[in-house]
């Protein structure tokens, strides 16, 4: 089954998930952001400290698997050109590449095997990235994530607005479907050009083997899932990380505009009612990981708030989450989870 474990920062997806999910015969995905420790030496030189972390958790996967593990680098982070040389030099599987839109990801990769797969919100987006692509580096993508407005995390390709005025009528008004339809369209012309085949990967709220079913039906090639992800055992977040996932609600869920210039999916906590009310978090930027982020007008520390949430400091933590975390009911092995999915999606597809 083409199932794509998403890649969750901060230190959410790390090789111990992403090498489980690949054991399974899915894909592993690396989340490249925030993998070093906070201490002095590793603040000395930041993309030095980001680069080797990164490489010894690819390294590390594997050493556990023989899987298909491959790395998520976001376009905003103020890093990415190096972080991207790094994986693809280390021969990571692939490289999710969204928060932006990823116009020179093959400049950095040339003569290597990883796969590129942008990941873009519309049909819109993936037109440009073929255009370019095509015109500057004569290829095509490995194959392209889309991602759709009921994702966790940060949402690249819409406003807070935007959002906030679907949040009502997501079930009415599938837009998720209407821009894999699109996409799927769209590629075909590439794949003919090209002479490739350009897989969709659709992501995004995508929750049960129904959703896998229907996704596969519509002519998609393989689907991410990340939020469900978070409630494994081999998920290296702390356990009371996790059980905040199982324990939330629907009306838990809330939009916000994080400080690096994208809206968010967050879970309510008490850090997050002290942003809601307006309240300035006190900190001092050792990193400046991402190049929209501006430390000096910054309500908070979107990256120290997520290091907490993983570290189960939950008074002080963002947690990002999908549409669908309500529905996740217990904490289980990622075989588990993958065998679930798989023999529901097989069952709706019988049908």
């Amino acid at each position: 089954m083409p199932i794509i474990q998403g890649g969750m920062g901060v230190r959410v997806s790390t090789s111990s998930l992403a090498s489980a999910v690949a054991n399974c015969g899915a894909a592993g995905t690396i989340a490249s952001v925030g993998l070093f420790p906070d201490t002095d030496e590793n603040r000395e030189d930041v993309p030095a400290s980001s680069r080797r972390h990164l490489v010894n958790e690819i390294k590390r996967a594997r050493t556990l698997t023989d899987g298909v593990v491959g790395v998520n680098i976001m376009v905003a982070l103020s890093n990415y050109e190096d972080l991207v040389r790094a994986s693809a030099a280390e021969g990571t599987d692939f490289v999710v590449s969204g928060a932006g839109v990823p116009l020179s990801l093959p400049e950095y990769t040339e003569g290597l095997s990883t796969k590129l797969i942008p990941l873009i919100a519309s049909a819109r987006g993936a037109n440009v990235i073929l255009k370019t692509w095509k015109r500057r580096y004569n290829r095509c993508p490995d194959a392209i994530v889309v991602e759709g407005p009921l994702s966790g995390g940060h949402i690249a390709g819409y406003s807070l607005e935007e959002l906030k005025a679907l949040k009502g009528n997501m079930s009415r008004e599938p837009i998720l479907e209407t821009e894999v339809k699109k996409i799927l369209e769209l590629v075909a012309e590439y794949e003919k050009d090209c002479g490739v085949k350009i897989p969709v990967i659709a992501a995004g709220g995508i929750f049960d083997g129904k959703d896998i079913a229907k996704f596969l039906k519509l002519g998609a090639e393989g689907l991410q899932i990340g939020t469900r992800f978070i409630a494994t055992n081999e998920c290296s977040a702390a356990d009371n990380f996790k059980q905040l996932y199982v324990d939330s609600k629907e009306e838990d869920l809330v939009y916000i505009q994080s400080p690096v210039g994208l809206p968010a999916k967050v879970i309510r906590t008490k850090f997050l009612e002290d942003i809601l009310r307006g309240e300035r978090k006190d900190f001092n930027c050792d990193y400046q990981c991402l190049r929209t982020c501006n430390p000096s007008t910054a309500q908070y520390c979107i990256a120290k708030a997520l290091i907490d949430a993983v570290d189960g400091n939950l008074e002080h933590a963002i947690a990002f989450a999908s549409s669908n975390v309500s529905r996740i009911t217990k904490i289980i092995p990622v075989q588990e989870l993958i065998d679930e999915l798989v023999s529901e999606a097989v069952e709706e597809l019988d049908n």
